[in-house]
């Protein structure tokens, strides 16, 4: 049985070899990347990185799901965003701002990017890590407008269509012209202006007009 301190280095080992193999596949891809790339850069031998990982491809498929864990931070900011119709165009701005600072970090799109280029090596995985992720934080969106609605503040009839409408108008330009040009290219008063056109935009349709309106 190992002791504690042995515990504890393999832990370590353990976090190293993931953090190196990270950035050995977004730097190279999967092709370009060996085990002994990883082993390197991590500082152990490949011995090592074999004893905690069977093989690169279950190596690559750890990574790549892990990262679907960062959806349960969107989904608690999307949870808190209360039902009043006076404030609902500033709550959803506030909102889709955060949406597009999580979602256009060079690190996110680089595993996008790293997914979408592997999808037909491994089908699989590219399906699990957008059910995991991005259809599950679609689902939880969905489920708040259908909240905001059921208070009177959104008039929809298909929530998760909505949810889908609300990203597309944030995330279209800045991640399409990461997606072809290889690096993010925004600037921060881009993305406010996304943010703020996009939830204008969405309540334009969905939102509930004044009464003097009607």
């Amino acid at each position: 049985m190992e002791t504690k301190d042995e515990q504890s280095r393999s832990a370590r080992k353990r976090r190293a070899i993931l953090e190196a193999a990270t950035q050995a596949f977004m730097a190279k891809g999967y092709a370009g990347t060996s085990m002994d790339d990883i082993a390197k850069l991590a500082a152990v031998s490949k011995q090592t990185v074999y004893k905690h990982c069977a093989d690169k491809e279950k190596l690559f498929a750890e990574i790549v799901l892990a990262t679907t864990d960062r959806i349960d931070g969107l989904a608690d900011l999307v949870a808190d965003l209360p039902a009043d119709a006076d404030t609902l165009e500033e709550n959803l701005t506030v909102l889709a701002r955060q949406f597009l600072t999580a979602l256009t970090q060079p690190h996110v799109l680089q595993l996008r990017r790293l997914v979408i280029a592997n999808a037909d090596a491994f089908p699989e995985l590219g399906q699990a890590w957008y059910e995991q992720g991005f259809e599950r934080g679609m689902a939880t969106l969905a489920e708040t407008f259908q909240r905001l609605a059921d208070h009177g503040v959104l008039r929809i009839d298909d929530a998760l269509l909505a949810a889908n409408h609300f990203a597309g108008l944030l995330l279209w330009i800045p991640v399409n012209r990461a997606m072809f040009t290889g690096r993010p290219q925004h600037t921060d008063a881009e993305l406010d202006r996304c943010a703020t056109a996009g939830a204008h935009a969405f309540l334009t349709v969905y939102g509930v007009p004044p009464a003097d309106d009607l």
